[in-house]
C-alpha cells in the first residue's frame, strides 16, 4: 500500500513513517514537503492511502491565547483537512482511505463525565474546532473513500508531545501536580497513535471516529507519580491552578485544569489491541 502523510517533522509523524516502513508499506511526505499551493495546483499524488497529521499546537505556553492565535490554529487544522477531502473528491482513482488527526478535546472537560466515540462534542472553541476539523475529513467520503478521525490523547513519547516539556523539570526534581492532580489525564502512547493509524489504513471495515487513549481510568496525579518514579526522582512542587491560568488564559487553563475520561471503546470494539496500558510501562518504556 502507498500512503500519503500530510503533517509536519513532528516524533508522531516519524513513528506513523517508521510503522509504515515495518509494516511493508511505502509513503510519500508532505507538506511540509510539499508546499500547499503545489499540492493544490497538481493534485494528490497516486497512493491507497493518506494519512493527515497537519495542525498547530494549540498548548504551546510561549503562544498569548488571542483572536489571532485561535484563527491560526483553527486554519492549521481545519484547513488541510478541507484541502485534502477536496483533492479527494477531484481524483478518478481516489484512495482508498483517509485517516485524520484530531483530538480528545472534542469532548468537554469534566471530573466527572466517561465519554466513547459516540458522545457528541462539546460546544467550547476545542470542541468546536476538533468537530470543525472532523466535518471538513469526513467530506472526502463517498463510495470509493473511507474516513476516519482519530481523536488523540495527551501523546507520550521519547522525542516529543507533553514529555518533552516536562522531562527536564522533573529531571531536575522540580515536577508536581497540575493543580488538584484529581483531573483525567487521557494520555497514549506515541506506539499506539502509530498503530491505530495504520490498523485504520489497513482494514477495511474501519471507519468513523477512534480514540486514541489508553483504556482505563489515568489521573494527573497518577501521571505525575508514575513519571516522577520512572526518572528516580521527588515530585512535591505542585503547579497552582492560577499560575497554570496566567501561563495559559482561562480557556485553555480549564481544558489542563479539568481534563477528560475518554475510553476507546470503537478502537477496541475494532480490533485494535494496546502496545501500552499501563501509564507505569508506557513511561518506563519512554525514559529508559
Amino acid at each position: 500500500m502507498h500512503v500519503f502523510v500530510a503533517g509536519g517533522s513532528g516524533f508522531v509523524e516519524y513513528a506513523v513513517c517508521k510503522l509504515l516502513q515495518e509494516r511493508g508499506h511505502t509513503w510519500t511526505a508532505g507538506p511540509n514537503k510539499v508546499s500547499w499551493s503545489e499540492l493544490m495546483e497538481n493534485g494528490l499524488p497516486e497512493c491507497d492511502a493518506v494519512i493527515n497529521l497537519c495542525g498547530g499546537n494549540p498548548f504551546d505556553p510561549m503562544k498569548k491565547w488571542n483572536e489571532e492565535f485561535k484563527d491560526e490554529i483553527i486554519k492549521s487544522i481545519v484547513e488541510p483537512n478541507s484541502n485534502i477531502a477536496k483533492l479527494i473528491s477531484d481524483m478518478n482513482q481516489p484512495p482508498k482511505v483517509f485517516v485524520s488527526a484530531s483530538a480528545v478535546a472534542y469532548y468537554p472537560p469534566s471530573r466527572s463525565a466517561q465519554y466513547t466515540e459516540d458522545d457528541p462534542a462539546g460546544t467550547g472553541y476545542f470542541s468546536c474546532l476538533n468537530a470543525d476539523s472532523e466535518k471538513a475529513a469526513m467530506q472526502a467520503k463517498s463510495d470509493k473513500t473511507r474516513v476516519a478521525v482519530v481523536r488523540i490523547g495527551s501523546a507520550l513519547g521519547k522525542d516529543g508531545g507533553v514529555m518533552k516539556e516536562m522531562k527536564f523539570k522533573f529531571q531536575l526534581g522540580f515536577g508536581g501536580v497540575i493543580g488538584s492532580g484529581e483531573q483525567f489525564f487521557p494520555w497514549i502512547h506515541v506506539d499506539d497513535i502509530a498503530g491505530i493509524f495504520i490498523h485504520a489504513i489497513e482494514n477495511d471495515q474501519v471507519e468513523g471516529a477512534l480514540n486514541a487513549t489508553a483504556p482505563g481510568v489515568t489521573t494527573n496525579h497518577d501521571f505525575t507519580k508514575a513519571f516522577a518514579a520512572a526518572l528516580w526522582r521527588p515530585s512535591i512542587f505542585p503547579l497552582p491552578e492560577f499560575i497554570v491560568k496566567a501561563m495559559f488564559g482561562s480557556e485553555r487553563a480549564v481544558v489542563l485544569l479539568e481534563g477528560q475520561n475518554v475510553q476507546p471503546k470503537r478502537t477496541l470494539d475494532s480490533g485494535y489491541t494496546f502496545k501500552y496500558t499501563s501509564i507505569t510501562d508506557a513511561l518506563k518504556d519512554i525514559v529508559s
